[in-house]
């Protein structure tokens, strides 16, 4: 039982400790072993991330109190550029940290896009920034009606909210081709999705190499349609990830960037 936060703090640590040694080989860097061990800094952003700890010029005000618990705590830039470095590797953490908990045995999942534009659509030409050196492209959003600058985050939620995975995507890229690579990390599971992850042949492979069932909305002039009640149930089990961008949007105006690179 987690009776206090210094409980929860040592209970992330364990668990984090026992995935990090199974994956630690291939994240492997030169040079001598740092004094706040990779499993301790990954346990301190997952911890942090958990409480809303997000504003890095007050994390470590936040963690005083606590600092016994990580007695090498890592000073600001060397935390984010460690942070930055073992990004791939929190986030295999995360998805196993997430898979012990209650919350994900959810088998019945919800995928969906959210834009993340980089510029305004009319300061693009000429502009500065090299965003198109990192994957930033033109894309159309079908569900807004526009045309942006930058990316698309995917995202595979269960019914209840949590978020199981992500990837982020140029603008261009096709809900279902992203879809599709997201959705092969995972296993016997069911997605159900929008008109824009339609596809036979993409269900079908997945179906076989994952077990996976991708169920899609249907577009008016398809032959196949899908029956009513399970329209209407993908439908009311959208609403769920609409409320999750929307939380994404308002709470990490994730849809207004003012970087310059």
């Amino acid at each position: 039982m987690i009776t206090d936060f210094e409980d929860y703090c040592t209970l992330v640590f364990v668990i984090v400790d026992d995935i990090w040694k199974k994956i630690e080989s291939s994240f492997r860097r030169p040079g001598p072993a740092p004094k706040c061990s990779d499993s301790e800094l990954i346990a301190i952003v997952l911890i942090s991330e958990s409480r809303g700890w997000d504003v890095e010029t007050e994390l470590l005000d936040h963690w005083k109190p606590y600092l016994h618990l990580f007695p090498n705590f890592p000073e600001r830039s060397r935390y984010n550029r460690r942070r930055r470095n073992l990004m791939f590797a929190i986030n295999l953490v995360r998805q196993e940290l997430l898979k012990q908990l209650d919350l994900s045995q959810d088998r019945l999942c919800v995928i969906d896009s959210l834009p993340v534009p980089v510029k305004n659509f009319h300061s693009v030409p000429g502009s500065g920034g090299n965003w198109e050196a990192y994957g930033a492209t033109f894309g159309k959003v079908a569900s807004k009606k526009q045309t942006i600058f930058g990316y698309k985050l995917h995202l595979l939620t269960t019914l209840n909210g949590l978020i199981q995975d992500f990837e982020l995507a140029p603008a261009n890229a096709s809900d279902v081709q992203v879809g599709e690579e997201l959705l092969s990390q995972h296993n016997n599971i069911t997605a159900l999705g929008d008109k824009g992850y339609v596809s036979d042949e993409v269900a079908d492979r997945l179906l076989k190499r994952n077990g996976i069932h991708l169920l899609a909305l249907r577009r008016k002039n398809q032959k196949r349609q899908l029956p009513k009640f399970l329209t209407r149930m993908i439908i009311r089990a959208r609403q769920i990830i609409e409320t999750v961008n929307s939380q994404l949007a308002v709470q990490f105006n994730i849809e207004r960037n003012w970087a310059h690179s």
